[in-house]
């Protein structure tokens, strides 16, 4: 067998094995049942959905550089594109597609406590990025 038959191989074994995972995990609804779980995750979307919204309302193309953070001691230590600002809802949606397979697994691992704290931090993550994403925006304008 030639190299690339074996890694064609190989890579098609772990998609299968990725279909599989996800099959395994998400297939049931028992998972969905939960109504602490369903909301976390809710709110969470809900919080990088008004992330993504807010920033494409209020910050437009422009030429020059726009400030990206700013520090109460040192005054603006970070400028850029604007289109860097669409860094933080980014970050928040794959923080929130990581920690809601993670805690699936974990929920069907019959460990409901690491899941809800997953989602907990996650929610948590999703409003700081929030927060970040306001100031950006009120500096800026």
């Amino acid at each position: 067998m030639s190299f690339n038959k074996k890694k064609q191989i190989n890579i098609q074994s772990l998609k299968e094995k990725i279909k599989l995972f996800f099959k395994k995990n998400f297939a049931e609804k028992d998972y969905f049942q939960n109504q602490i779980l369903v909301w976390l995750l809710i709110l969470s979307l809900a919080g990088n959905l008004a992330n993504w919204i807010i920033l494409l309302i209020f910050i437009r193309p422009v030429d020059f550089p726009i400030i990206l953070h700013y520090n109460v001691y040192f005054g603006v230590d970070s400028t850029g594109d604007w289109k860097q600002v669409y860094f933080l809802p980014a970050i928040g949606f794959l923080l929130l597609i990581i920690n809601w397979i993670f805690a699936v697994y974990f929920y069907k691992s019959k460990e409901r406590i690491a899941s809800y704290i997953l989602l907990i931090a996650l929610l948590m993550a999703i409003f700081s990025l929030l927060i970040a994403s306001i100031s950006v925006i009120i500096i800026n304008y």
